[in-house]
């Protein structure tokens, strides 16, 4: 793989740009490999990038049954935090944030990674007690967050008005360190290092079955061929259900739309991402001067991938009291995602009943500052075929025993 850098782009230049490479393979499927990765998304991605760089794993096929990055990593709002009230939430979203500082680098790819900082709102008396006690969480954490003054957000978000009728602003919690990133080059950049590798990413191939003797996995059916392997990740997102059916097991998560929207391209107005739970509203500005906009998932489960306009409207009915410009702004498009939630909306990174299975799920709205600590956790458990590290408590058996990690009680929603 040729690097990419300034000298290579001014190399290339001269001969009109026409020497580049493929940014990855494009292959045929092999008969068979040692891990078989479903979802060819950022979370799958992550997962065999570093089954490759940390356990030495490279006999691996990534299978998609759409285009790479297709699913939710190309259709979320990009926000990128770790300021959670549970120890384990907090070590692997910080885990993940801490990578995404050095991606780029790591992966001779830009992901475009701004730390910009995220505010999450305190507009009610318990949210401002309930980020406190965050705060607090995460210092013990060695996460940096502080809760932060009426007056601090103003000065760190001018465009946002502090004293709306319905929703005042009481102060923030507020992560300097969080940011964004851009999606797609997330999803590009860990493809190209996984081709890099030897790895086979392979699109346009959806899985029809898994086959199984005795207990345990021996492979895969898809509309490209039989492919055989003694280990299987499942990573995708609100298809889960749908896979695990396949497996012969069930999993504790439902399937909902979630949806977002972007404004029409404005000047530079605000350099921070501003999340507002009591509306459940968050906003941020792209490199290209939309407005990115997000809200709360639909409150009826299905697989559709469009948005619905009554809850459009919701989201920026509340966002215009705190943020009054957004009422002059025409919307762009809108999109939707299908998201996997549990019951206490944390993740499931996991063995499953079937030997040799593994998977990855329930992120639910908040799957993409995940990515490359989820990849992380899943490769450990996917290499030793113990959970432990970052995974240790996010097991299937937890739903068993009692041993919630229950976010949406620490959060107020499902983030």
């Amino acid at each position: 793989m040729k690097r990419y850098s300034a000298f290579a782009i001014a190399k290339n230049a001269v001969n009109y740009h026409r020497g580049w490479e493929r940014a990855w393979a494009k292959p045929e499927p092999k008969p068979e490999y040692d891990a078989i990765i479903i979802g060819a998304g950022g979370h799958g991605l992550a997962t065999a990038y570093y089954l490759g760089k940390n356990y030495g794993i490279t006999n691996v096929a990534i299978v998609e049954k759409g285009w790479l990055g297709g699913g939710n990593t190309g259709r979320n709002t990009t926000i990128i935090r770790s300021n959670y009230l549970q120890d384990p939430s907090a070590a692997i979203y910080e885990k993940a944030r801490s990578l995404y500082e050095t991606m780029s680098q790591d992966l001779n790819y830009n992901v475009m990674f701004s730390p910009r900082g995220v505010m999450m709102l305190a507009q009610t008396e318990h949210e401002v007690r309930g980020y406190q006690r965050t705060a607090h969480a995460n210092a013990l954490q060695g996460v940096e967050t502080k809760f932060i003054s009426p007056q601090r957000v103003k000065q760190l978000c001018p465009i946002i008005e502090l004293s709306g009728p319905r929703f005042p602003v009481l102060g923030a919690l507020w992560q300097p360190r969080g940011g964004t990133a851009r999606h797609d080059a997330v999803a590009w950049g860990y493809a190209r290092a996984c081709s890099d590798m030897g790895m086979d990413v392979i699109q346009q191939c959806e899985v029809t079955g898994i086959t199984q003797s005795g207990g345990q996995v021996t492979g895969i059916e898809t509309t490209k061929g039989v492919m055989k392997t003694k280990k299987l990740g499942i990573v995708v997102a609100g298809n889960s259900g749908h896979l695990a059916d396949m497996g012969g097991f069930r999993l504790p998560l439902e399937s909902v739309s979630l949806q977002a929207l972007v404004s029409e391209p404005v000047k530079p107005c605000m350099d921070v991402v501003v999340m507002a739970n009591t509306v459940h509203g968050y906003m941020s500005q792209s490199d290209k001067g939309e407005m990115v906009i997000g809200g709360g998932t639909d409150g009826f489960n299905s697989y559709t991938q469009r948005g619905s306009f009554h809850h459009l409207e919701e989201t920026v009915r509340a966002l215009i009291e705190t943020f009054p410009m957004v009422s002059r702004l025409k919307m762009l498009r809108h999109w939707g995602g299908i998201v996997d939630v549990t019951g206490d909306r944390s993740p499931i990174i996991s063995k499953t009943p079937l030997g040799g299975c593994f998977i990855n799920c329930g992120w639910g709205t908040g799957g993409f500052k995940a990515i490359p600590g989820s990849g992380w956790a899943m490769a450990e458990l996917m290499s030793t075929g113990e959970t432990q590290g970052l995974a240790a408590e996010f097991g299937l058996n937890r739903f068993q025993e009692g041993r919630f990690i229950d976010e949406s009680v620490a959060a107020g929603v499902a983030h």
